[in-house]
C-alpha cells in the first residue's frame, strides 16, 4: 500500500528525515513513536501528500500502485481527497458547522451529491454512535464525540488510507481506549490500512507493527 523510498526533509539547514525507507502492506496499523523532534510529525505529514519530501536521488513515494511523488500539485489534491483520511490531536472540525456538515465537506469537494453524502455520513455517524448528534455543533460535543465526528469525516470518500497524528493525545483515558479499539474495528470491517504517530504506548503496541524513531531515521521496527 506504502513503499517510501530515502525520504529526506530539510527546513533550510535543518536536516529533519534523513533517508527513511519503509513499506506498509494493505490492512495493516502502524503506528510511528519516538522522542519529540524526531522526525515523527514529518514523515507523516510526507506520507499523507501534505507536504513534499526534499529532492534526493533515488527517492521516491508510492500509494496504492501511484507514484505520488510524480503528480502535480492539482493531481495530488484529487489523489489526496479520494484516497486518504486524515485524524489529528485537535480534531479541526469546523465551529460554524453542524456534526452532519463537517462529515460531509470532504465529500462535497470530490464532487458527491448531497442526498448520497448525507446518507453516507448518517450511517458513518449512527456506526460510531452519534445518531442522536447529527445537528450538533462542535461546542456542544463533547471532546471524545468531536473525535468520533473528525472520524466520520476522514472515512466519508472511503479511503484506503487513514493517517492519524495523536488522534487520542486530547481524550480522558476511556475516550482514548474507545477510539484506539475503533481504528481496529475499522481495519477489520473495512480493510484500510492506518498509520498512526502516538505518544500513547497503549496504542502503540496494539499496532501490527510499532516503527521507532530518532534523529530522522527509523532506528527499530518491533512487531
Amino acid at each position: 500500500m506504502i513503499t517510501a523510498k530515502n525520504i529526506h526533509k530539510y527546513f533550510e539547514n535543518l536536516h529533519v528525515l534523513k533517508g527513511v525507507n519503509l513499506q506498509i502492506s494493505k490492512g495493516e496499523i502502524v503506528s510511528i513513536v519516538g522522542a519529540s523532534g524526531a522526525g515523527k510529525t514529518t514523515l507523516l505529514q510526507i506520507l499523507g501528500t501534505l507536504e513534499k519530501s526534499s529532492k534526493q536521488k533515488a527517492s521516491e513515494l508510492k500509494i496504492d500502485n501511484t507514484i505520488v511523488s510524480d503528480l502535480t500539485d492539482k493531481q495530488l489534491a484529487k489523489f489526496r481527497n479520494e484516497n486518504i483520511g486524515f485524524i489529528f490531536q485537535f480534531h479541526q472540525l469546523l465551529p460554524e458547522f453542524t456534526a452532519l456538515e463537517n462529515v460531509c465537506i470532504p465529500a462535497f469537494i470530490k464532487g458527491a451529491t448531497k442526498q448520497e453524502t448525507e446518507k453516507k455520513a448518517k450511517e458513518l455517524l449512527d456506526f460510531l454512535g452519534l445518531s442522536e448528534r447529527y445537528n450538533h455543533k462542535p461546542n456542544a460535543l463533547s471532546g471524545g464525540e468531536q473525535q468520533r465526528v473528525a472520524v466520520a469525516r476522514a472515512l466519508i470518500n472511503s479511503p484506503k488510507l487513514i493517517f492519524a497524528d495523536e488522534p487520542s493525545g486530547n481524550l480522558d483515558s476511556t475516550s482514548a481506549e474507545q477510539l484506539h479499539n475503533l481504528f481496529f474495528q475499522l481495519r477489520d470491517q473495512f480493510d484500510q490500512t492506518f498509520v498512526i504517530v502516538t505518544h500513547n504506548e497503549i496504542l502503540a503496541n496494539m499496532a501490527d507493527r510499532k516503527l521507532v524513531m530518532r534523529d530522522g531515521q527509523i532506528i527499530s521496527v518491533e512487531n
